[in-house]
């Protein structure tokens, strides 16, 4: 899988979960390029959301909503996320 298709995938699964306002989403694998343990095919992503609903939830809770619709992604093609909620 390419990022291209990766970032689709996500937007799509998080847009379809969740009510947002705005996604971005930015390929951070460069960063992490030389890094021990970098692993092909595996990306490093910063996911930037504008969601109320997001908001109103603890940090705690709603990193644990994107991680569980992000499940399979997570598990087989994103080494490292970050994530910002606006």
């Amino acid at each position: 899988m390419n990022i291209n298709e990766l970032i689709a995938i996500i937007k799509k699964k998080l847009n379809s979960s969740l009510i947002i306002k705005h996604i971005k989403i930015e390929d951070r694998s460069y960063l992490h390029k030389n890094h021990p343990g970098n692993i092909p095919d595996k990306f490093h992503i910063k996911i930037i959301i504008k969601s109320e609903d997001l908001k109103k939830m603890s940090r705690i809770n709603s990193t644990k909503k994107i991680y569980e619709i992000l499940d399979f992604e997570l598990k087989n093609y994103i080494h490292s996320i970050q994530i910002l909620i606006t």
